[in-house]
């Protein structure tokens, strides 16, 4: 017969899958951040031919909370103040940007995104600095002198503007400073990788401690006028701790009324 403690396990794992679709990793989660970058360094690091200037890319806090706002608007398309560099971060004078919608929420997760845009190299001719399909995404994520990432993931119950109005996620990511820059290369071919640098070179990428240090900023964009997913610390901080009381006490009644209404062999 089963316990009252195996009943709440049972009536938690229910609750869980319900509540755990609408929960997305915030900006400041370290794991979701460790993602990001390495995806993106990864990709950088991998450039073929090899990078002689490319940097080692690292989190930026200001970036994430512009990504954050502007994935909060639900829409797939790009950032309308991307070109007022004021309006998109307290001190980098100009940021890029990609992103990725998808529904179900379920199909989310970095490694996919990144990878979607990364998988535009294929399309892309470095040494005629050609595309035959859509590459700005690839080109984005391997920009030399793009060295600070933040990206942000957002649940959208209603959908996604321009995508689909079934529940889906919005995922962007800002980049300083911006790369696509018309005409040019995203990354030099001169010498061996890290050639380029007078900084420390490590999996082919340039480091610098000034360079690759963090940084947190008290600033919000001034278009974003709604909290921070507020949503999701409600149901961390409420729903979930709420849920967990009332699955115990659910738990305990059953178990109380039904005391043989779970037999085990």
């Amino acid at each position: 017969m089963g316990s009252t403690l195996e009943v709440a396990l049972w009536v938690w794992m229910i609750l869980d899958l319900a509540l755990g679709s609408v929960l997305l990793p915030e900006v400041n989660d370290q794991k979701f951040i460790a993602q990001c970058v390495n995806e993106h360094n990864t990709a950088r690091s991998s450039v073929r031919p090899p990078a002689s200037n490319m940097l080692y890319m690292t989190w930026d806090e200001g970036l994430a909370i512009t990504a954050r706002a502007w994935a909060k608007q639900c829409v797939f398309e790009h950032n309308i103040h991307l070109k007022d560099a004021r309006r998109m971060h307290p001190i980098f004078l100009s940021v890029g940007e990609n992103i990725w919608a998808g529904y179900p929420p379920s199909l989310f997760n970095v490694s996919r995104a990144i990878k979607k845009w990364v998988d535009e190299k294929q399309d892309y001719n470095y040494r005629a600095n050609t595309c035959t399909n859509v590459c700005g995404h690839y080109t984005q994520v391997v920009w030399a002198s793009s060295y600070k990432v933040g990206c942000a993931a957002q649940l959208c119950p209603k959908g996604v503007a321009n995508i689909s109005t079934k529940e889906g996620v919005v995922f962007v990511c800002n980049y300083a400073t911006a790369g696509n820059i018309n005409g040019q290369q995203p990354y030099e071919t001169q010498g061996a990788a890290c050639s380029g640098c007078k900084d420390t070179c490590k999996d082919r990428l340039c480091h610098s401690t000034a360079r690759d240090s963090q940084r947190s900023y008290n600033w919000t964009p001034d278009w974003d006028s709604s909290p921070a997913h507020a949503s999701s610390y409600v149901t961390i901080l409420i729903v979930r701790p709420v849920a967990l009381i009332f699955t115990f006490i659910t738990a305990y009644i059953v178990h109380y009324t039904y005391p043989n209404v779970f037999f085990y062999e």
